[in-house]
């Protein structure tokens, strides 16, 4: 597991707490994300911590590849991933104002150790973009179907939309039909 003394960072004469690890993830971590990835595989973070009273901030570069599902037809898909990520770490449990008036997130630390691993763990999930295609779902724009159903795009439902005769004026047209006849 990735963590480091929050009092070591503090009390540090050097300006830098210099990170630059490969990570192997937990079997929690693969059983929390077995909805959004598959696999995951040559994790690697660099980065440093550096304390800013009344904080340790840490600011993170993580690559990672991972086979996730199409968000189409849940085949897997090789995406590489490659992101930054800032925390600040607290002793004390950040008020509410603290919150509200920070952008980045702020973590309140147990035990002394800032818990690295589950900061990249968490930030990997997170970075996994909602839409991802397999190149055949790109390339030839393909959607799911099935027995009596389909999935359409946005711009083929548009036009069926158009094309489509209100039931109510369909109904209208047929007594307007009848009356002409008479």
């Amino acid at each position: 597991m990735l963590s480091i003394s929050y009092l070591k960072i503090k009390n540090s004469n050097a300006p830098l707490t210099h990170i630059d690890r490969d990570v192997e993830v937990r079997p929690e971590f693969l059983e929390r994300g077995k909805d959004l990835l598959y696999k995951v595989k040559n994790i690697h973070v660099s980065g440093d911590f550096f304390y800013d009273e009344p904080y340790v901030t840490g600011n993170f570069k993580v690559t990672a590849d991972l086979e996730v599902p199409s968000s189409r037809s849940l085949k897997p898909v090789d995406y590489h991933e490659e992101f930054t990520f800032t925390e600040n770490y607290s002793l004390e449990n950040p008020t509410k104002d603290e919150i509200d008036e920070n952008p980045d997130p702020i973590v309140k630390v147990e035990d002394d150790l800032i818990d690295l691993q589950t900061a990249v763990e968490d930030n990997i999930l997170l970075n996994i973009p909602v839409t991802i295609l397999t190149e055949d779902e790109k390339k030839n724009d393909i959607y799911p179907e099935g027995k009596g159903w389909e999935v359409v795009s946005e711009k083929s439902f548009e036009e069926g939309k158009k094309n489509q005769i209100n039931p109510a004026f369909a109904k209208l047209k047929v007594l307007l039909d009848n009356d002409d006849k008479k």
